[in-house]
């Protein structure tokens, strides 16, 4: 706290960690380092689940740090020592459940499940972290902002006040040692994920491509992915 008692904000932060020696980290970075070195998630329950790609075996999961459920769906034996197919995928409500147009996030569910049911073993890793960790809310509000001012998602988001992508995968990565792998074959376009699902005994093999085809209503969205967040897609000419 200041002298006056008001809250002391970064420059002052900085001012007294310099004067004493100390160092400064944030309630993010603390997160992130406890998700890495902690096991904070809990196996709930399981249960079978038939779906038109097979037959999946259910778990739910809770988080120690923070409210949310998760959910990991099996498909085979991933017990064996061989790397397994993964796909870590966000809650994306307008694609997954309403199958929007605006995004390849419902496209790219079925396509993980359907490569992960043809692979014969797998894992599908449901994260809730809705609008690359906005929530649903302000995700709409960034809808609107890109219908009315012509704003691209990144832009969109920026706008409101939040990063391009506040997502953390620490979470996805637990559940994942919980479920016993050790390498995994990610399915993905997305670097970042890459590199946040790696540690704490978890090794990334190889990165499998997961491509939807494009649409006329999500080819701004794909190239703003491919352009501003460094995503691999490959979009036709």
């Amino acid at each position: 706290m200041n002298r006056d008692g008001t809250m002391m904000r970064m420059p002052q932060l900085k001012r007294f960690a310099s004067r004493y020696g100390l160092k400064i980290i944030g309630v993010n970075q603390l997160i992130r380092y406890r998700t890495q070195r902690e096991r904070l998630v809990v196996r709930v329950a399981e249960t079978t689940v038939p779906t038109r790609f097979g037959e999946f075996r259910l778990y739910a999961y809770r988080s120690d740090i923070d409210p949310d459920e998760h959910a990991a769906l099996v498909f085979g034996d991933i017990s064996t020592p061989e790397p397994v197919l993964v796909r870590v995928h966000s809650q994306c409500v307008t694609g997954d459940v309403f199958h929007s147009l605006r995004c390849d996030c419902g496209d790219q569910i079925e396509l993980a499940m359907e490569q992960i049911a043809e692979e014969g073993r797998g894992v599908l890793v449901y994260m809730r972290q809705e609008g690359r960790g906005i929530g649903l809310c302000n995700k709409i509000r960034a809808y609107a902002l890109q219908e009315t001012l012509g704003y691209d998602t990144v832009e969109a988001n920026e706008a409101l006040g939040f990063p391009a992508d506040r997502r953390d995968y620490g979470i996805g990565m637990q559940i994942l040692l919980d479920l016993g792998l050790k390498e995994i074959r990610l399915l993905t376009n997305n670097p970042a994920k890459r590199a946040g699902l790696e540690g704490y005994g978890l090794k990334v093999v190889e990165r499998v491509p997961l491509m939807a085809a494009p649409n006329p209503y999500n080819w701004r969205y794909l190239e703003t992915k491919r352009d501003k967040l460094g995503h691999f897609i490959d979009m036709p000419g």
